[in-house]
C-alpha cells in the first residue's frame, strides 16, 4: 500500500507564539490550524480556494489557508482571527464590523476581517474601491458587502 511522505515536525509562528506540530507534508495550513492547534476561528467552508473564509495572514499578506501547505509556512509569521485582538480589546477592524453590522451568518467574517486587516497594513486610509478589491475573493452568501466595505473604510479612519 502506498502511503506518501511520512509526517514531519514543523515549527510555526502563529499569533506571535512558536508552535511545533507534526503533520504530513501535504497537510494544509487550514487543517493544521484547526485540527492540530485548535484555532477554529479560521473557517473551513469550500476547502478549494474559492470562498476566502479561511483567509489568514502569512507574513502580513492574506492567503487562503486551505490552499497553503503548512510546511511552506515554516519560518513565516502566521496571524489568525484569534490573534488580532490585544489585551482583551477587539482589533479596530473587528469593532468596525460590529458597528457597521457587517456580518450576518458569520461564516465569511473571519476571512473578511483578515483581508481588511491585511489591506490596512498596506493602506491606512483605504477607499471603498480599495476595500472592495481587498475582499474580492471573500464570498458572503448573506450579501453583507455594502456593510463590509463600510466597515473597512471606517476601520481605516479609526486607525488600524
Amino acid at each position: 500500500m502506498l502511503r506518501g511522505p511520512a509526517e514531519t515536525d514543523i515549527a510555526l509562528t502563529v499569533n506571535g507564539a512558536q508552535m511545533n506540530v507534526r503533520a504530513a507534508p501535504r497537510r494544509t495550513l487550514l487543517d493544521t490550524l484547526r485540527e492540530s492547534l485548535a484555532l477554529t476561528g479560521t473557517k473551513k467552508v469550500c476547502d478549494e480556494g474559492t470562498c476566502g473564509a479561511c483567509t489568514v495572514l502569512v507574513d502580513g499578506r492574506p492567503v487562503y489557508s486551505c490552499m497553503t501547505l503548512a510546511v511552506t509556512c515554516e519560518g513565516k509569521s502566521i496571524e489568525t482571527i484569534e490573534g488580532i485582538s490585544k489585551d482583551g480589546e477587539l482589533h479596530p477592524v473587528q469593532r468596525a464590523f460590529i458597528d457597521a453590522d457587517a456580518f450576518q451568518c458569520g461564516f465569511c467574517t473571519p476571512g473578511q476581517i483578515m483581508s481588511v486587516v491585511g489591506l490596512l497594513r498596506e493602506n491606512a486610509s483605504p477607499t471603498e474601491d480599495d476595500v472592495r478589491r481587498a475582499v474580492a475573493g471573500n464570498l458572503c452568501r448573506c450579501g453583507a458587502y455594502p456593510n463590509i466595505v463600510k466597515a473597512g473604510v471606517n476601520a481605516g479612519k479609526r486607525g488600524r
